[in-house]
């Protein structure tokens, strides 16, 4: 796609209204659409929500986010970021905001999650990226972005698993891990 398809495709999404129950998202000039999430998903979201102090942060679930030089709106299942840099109106955060974005994999979000938007975080300069997994229960903590665009990552990585505490010293909480749901009869895969 060139640059010019890209910002087409950023023009249109502006004004794109999809079906009642259906999530949308631009992923690198596509139109993602996902079918509402699961509740062991949602029950996951709001864990990880209710343990980060609201007085300091402020914890947006399913809000859109800008990603500098990139045709990418995402929307993560929770945006972290300090309260007081939150605006206060618009649709889209920029990412230069943000401390930490949470990813609760889905069924059918697997490549995504560990894909995609992997890169586009990183490429936006998203300090942490947190992918919850209920596939294979574990929680895989992403820091350091580096590069741009597609060749965007993370430099470091650490994995847990589900019942173990996970230390987020950047939002100054050890995540308790230990009542997160997984999905039952969902074949397991071999990602990060």
């Amino acid at each position: 796609m060139t640059a010019v398809d890209e910002r087409g495709m950023t023009k249109f999404f502006e004004k794109f209204e999809p079906p009642e129950g259906v999530r949308v998202e631009l992923l690198r000039g596509e139109i993602v659409m996902m079918a509402s999430p699961d509740l062991v998903h949602n029950l996951i979201v709001e864990e990880v929500q209710d343990q980060i102090p609201r007085k300091r942060w402020a914890r947006l679930q399913t809000q859109d986010v800008d990603i500098i030089d990139e045709a990418s709106e995402p929307v993560p299942d929770l945006v972290v970021l300090e309260r007081e840099l939150r605006p206060d109106s618009g649709r889209l955060l920029p990412s230069q905001l943000i401390t930490l974005v949470v990813e609760v994999v889905s069924k059918t979000s697997v490549d995504r999650d560990y894909g995609a938007k992997r890169s586009i975080y990183a490429a936006g300069r998203v300090p942490a990226y947190l992918v919850v997994d209920p596939v294979v229960a574990h929680c895989v903590l992403l820091t350091e972005p580096v590069g741009d665009g597609q060749g965007a990552d993370y430099r470091a990585q650490r994995i847990s698993k589900f019942g173990d505490p996970l230390p987020l010293e950047f939002l100054g909480v050890e995540l308790d891990t230990s009542e997160f749901g997984t999905y039952p009869g969902v074949r397991p895969h071999r990602l990060p």
